[in-house]
């Protein structure tokens, strides 16, 4: 077998995957660079950003050198992300010179400029005209209307065969821990036939995985009042049931996969449950929930819409209703006021959910937070110790899980090749946040983006080998 990067199991869940840039570009044509960080929310946004400067004739630079100005999208999550933001725009200004940020961060725009005062503009979250504004302001655009014709997918940072398809953006929710709805304000639902057009024209483009984003897409549309739209000859609502039952449709998964994303655990989750059980259409068996913790208490201070009780009997009821269903979550350890009682009801929590996939962090105080003032806050030492023994936990489960695919065939789809082998991912699988399937002989044929066929004949902790059936 030869020997090939694993999955680490602590990625950070505010993470998106690194940028792919098409630098095409004509002599004499503004070029702007771009610098996206935080998570695939963020990572949309970027897209759009570049998507309407390539519209107005702007090529797109990977480096700095290149770059007649660079954004910065940043990351505001939390303090070791706003510290990371800062970071890189220190670093670009010190490359290129002149550098616009938006993003989380920019919604305090004093504490950028306090940092970094030679910045040219900044702007906050999802705040498209006022980044072209400035764009067009540093770098004026040049456009040449017999050249630069927009391409129909826009400009994405993904690989081709995947996309983020986000539906919403803000949140209504008041967790204690979180800043999302002071940078990006309550839900703002897309309608739905705008999200509908919008994955068609990905599919029809050769997308594979559709990835289903938002800050919480199980409310998706309830600030629409769940509306209907014209749709394929009938009405569709603007609602996550009806939503993803057409974008299952939009597919079959020998040919598309679509995988929901930031999925709180409300009852009406359960509808999407037979959809996932129907093995005809795209709609993957894979649930991303943010659970957070499994204490009630815990979770009482954490202001989560949640309680831990009533989602494992959800969690049992999902899957006798879709056997295959996978569930991947994220977790905070150490929070404040969590006594060793509480942390060890979350190891007995997770024994029972039995989660596939799992991520943690330690908490982390946020500027601005209400969890910051909540008294008995956690010795680091302590979390350190703690998200140490919940990895070992969430690790074993992961292994016995990998270790009973071994003999089975599933479909795989293949995200990268190399002369070492192919780096695949299962359904059970997102991109760059859960494990990969390899396959080290007898791939030379293989395409990226390509669904095939793949008999699992080793496991490890978090990753498969197969080989091509």
């Amino acid at each position: 077998m030869a020997l090939m990067s694993q999955n680490p199991p602590n990625l950070r869940p505010d993470l998106a995957p690194a940028p792919k840039f098409d630098t095409a570009r004509r002599d004499g044509q503004p070029t702007i660079g771009m610098v996206s960080l935080g998570c695939p929310k963020a990572l949309v946004d970027s897209e759009r950003i570049l998507t309407r400067l390539r519209a107005e004739g702007y090529a797109i630079s990977a480096d700095y050198a290149g770059a007649d100005a660079v954004i910065v999208n940043t990351c505001g999550f939390l303090d070791s992300a706003k510290a990371e933001s800062l970071e890189a725009i220190g670093e670009a200004l010190q490359e290129n010179g002149k550098v616009l940020v938006t993003g989380c961060l920019g919604a305090d725009p004093e504490y950028i400029t306090g940092v970094h005062p030679k910045v040219l503009a900044v702007t906050g979250p999802h705040q498209y005209e006022q980044v072209l504004d400035a764009v067009h302001k540093a770098v004026p655009p040049a456009p040449d209307p017999f050249i630069d014709l927009l391409p129909a997918t826009g400009v994405s940072l993904t690989p081709r065969h995947y996309s983020y398809l986000k539906i919403s953006e803000g949140c209504n929710h008041a967790c204690k821990f979180c800043i999302i709805p002071d940078m990006r304000g309550k839900l703002a639902s897309r309608p739905v036939h705008g999200v509908l057009r919008e994955a068609e024209k990905l599919v029809d483009a050769g997308v594979r995985e559709l990835l289903v984003i938002s800050q919480d897409t199980s409310a998706y549309g309830l600030d629409r009042r769940y509306d209907t739209h014209p749709w394929k000859g009938g009405e569709v609502r603007s609602h996550i049931t009806d939503l993803a039952r057409e974008l299952g449709r939009l597919g079959t998964p020998e040919d598309l996969w679509v995988r929901l994303h930031y999925v709180y655990p409300y009852p009406h989750v359960r509808e999407l449950i037979p959809l996932m059980a129907d093995t005809s259409n795209a709609l993957l068996p894979y649930l991303d929930i943010p659970f957070q913790h499994g204490h009630p208490d815990v979770l009482k201070r954490m202001a989560r819409p949640a309680a831990s009780a009533k989602v494992l009997d959800e969690i049992a009821a999902w899957r006798k209703d879709c056997p295959e269903i996978v569930l991947r979550s994220t977790f905070i350890v150490g929070y404040p006021g969590e006594t060793e009682a509480e942390f060890q009801y979350l190891l007995d929590w997770m024994d029972e959910a039995q989660l596939e996939r799992v991520g943690c962090f330690q908490y982390e105080n946020v500027d601005g937070a209400r969890s910051n003032a909540l008294p008995d806050h956690v010795p680091a030492e302590v979390k350190q110790e703690r998200w140490d023994r919940f990895m070992e936990k969430a690790q074993a489960i992961s292994e016995a899980k990998l270790q009973a695919k071994v003999g089975r065939v599933m479909d795989v789809i293949v995200d990268e090749i190399d002369e070492e082998g192919a780096t695949c991912r299962t359904k059970a699988d997102a991109p760059e946040i859960d494990g990969n399937l390899f396959i080290d002989e007898g791939f030379e044929g293989l395409e990226v983006g390509q669904i095939v066929s793949v008999e699992v004949d080793e496991a490890g902790e978090y990753d498969l080998w197969g080989k091509l059936v």
